[in-house]
């Protein structure tokens, strides 16, 4: 989001300082360290060096630990380069020996650094108008098992989810190129199916090819898989880097949308108390180009926090730096019964994902996915899952198998 401070950067901080510590200290080290600090006085930090210095701006004790709110000039970041942004709002601070703990919840920029970003191509306004939906959530689905599928297998299974009425498609984020399942073979024969399922339904689907590799033939793999059919990508953000998604988000031949997938955010995010939360993550993705960006669930398998996963949509959904909005996804343990939960708290600007809440269906998949779509069409009419259920046959087979909660 904007900082209040048009000229500077306001980074915000949990953190508990070691015992014999003050917090005041704690926070200072925390500021010295990412500026123009060292752990002993030195006779180089003087005069004009000193205009560079951060400054605690705000201690409020919170928890077992305090909250600290940190500017940074602006004059210290290297305009549109993420890594050095990183470098200074979440970089050697973590390891500091007057801090216990120390997580970092939200950053603050003003307009002269996000301006080098063009933010997503397409946005959630884009992809609806590419699935021609208006203020309806979408309904996905993740080929399972994440990987050993043939090629083959795999467009079957893509093409059972498209029948059944889902509106994305994507491959996990284990599943690349490998041997058992080229991407030049599986790509072709999934889009050469949802072909088929478009010619039986009118239905646009889009499928996340998972591109993924490292960042320097990260485009030409998106390239490629374009010249292929693909009519979206996909990248896993933290294995790739953030530089390949700007990469790809900034080439002006990649006219598809970009799924983001997070796997392994955790590492960072899960310590409530150390570590970095989603929030300022998810700003940074979005800023540097993704259309859609996994949030995490309020009532799925994964440990969840809803007013962590809220604070990540926030911010990828909020009116800030005229950038197009990021569709936030919802996945990971979903399935019909669920559904009126998640909409209830996330709002229907949203991505609903589920792979195995589809399909584990006792009917297969394109009854697990029909079943989905119902708990979407009865949570918009303000019907209940159970009483839309009784009309309903797929709906009322999945809340047998799963519930309704």
């Amino acid at each position: 989001m904007r900082s209040k401070n048009m000229s500077d950067v306001i980074a915000t901080y949990y953190f508990r300082p070691r015992s014999d510590t003050e917090p005041k200290m704690a926070a200072q080290a925390i500021c010295e360290e990412e500026t123009t600090g060292t752990w002993t006085d030195i006779s180089t930090r003087t005069g004009y060096v000193k205009r560079l210095d951060g400054s605690v701006e705000s201690i409020a004790p919170q928890g077992h630990g305090y909250i600290t709110r940190i500017r940074y000039p602006a004059e210290i970041f290297e305009p549109g380069n993420i890594a050095q942004y990183l470098s200074v709002v979440a970089g050697n601070l973590f390891g500091l020996g007057r801090l216990e703990a120390v997580r970092l919840m939200d950053v603050e920029y003003p307009d002269s650094l996000v301006a080098p970003f063009k933010g997503p191509k397409f946005g959630i306004t884009g992809v609806r108008k590419m699935i021609g939906s208006t203020n309806r959530p979408h309904v996905g689905t993740i080929i399972k098992p994440k990987v050993g599928l043939t090629p083959e297998d795999t467009a079957t299974v893509a093409y059972e989810a498209a029948i059944g009425g889902v509106d994305l498609i994507k491959d996990d984020e284990t599943l690349t190129d490998q041997a058992f399942c080229p991407m030049d073979k599986r790509l072709p024969l999934v889009m050469k199916l949802l072909g088929d399922a478009k010619d039986e339904t009118g239905r646009e689907v889009l499928y996340a090819v998972n591109i993924t590799t490292r960042a320097d033939r990260i485009v030409e793999r998106a390239l490629h898989a374009i010249d292929l059919g693909a009519n979206m990508i996909m990248i896993d953000i933290f294995t790739s880097g953030f530089g390949a998604l700007q990469a790809l988000g900034e080439d002006s031949r990649i006219k598809v949308p970009i799924h983001v997938h997070r796997t392994m955010h955790a590492a960072f995010t899960r310590n409530p108390e150390h570590g970095i939360a989603m929030r300022p993550l998810a700003h940074i993705i979005r800023m540097i180009g993704a259309d859609q960006l996994h949030t995490g669930t309020v009532s799925g398998k994964m440990s969840h926090d809803a007013p962590e996963v809220k604070a990540s949509i926030e911010v990828l959904t909020c009116n800030c730096h005229g950038m197009r909005k990021t569709f936030p996804v919802s996945s990971g343990g979903l399935h019909p019964g669920k559904v009126a939960h998640e909409l209830a708290t996330l709002g229907t600007d949203i991505v609903l994902q589920a792979g195995g809440g589809i399909h584990g269906h006792p009917d297969g998949t394109a009854a697990g996915a029909r079943a989905m779509c119902q708990a979407v069409e009865a949570f918009m009419a303000g019907t209940s899952v159970e009483e839309y259920a009784k009309d309903h046959y797929e709906l009322e087979r999945a809340l047998k198998q799963w519930g309704s909660s």
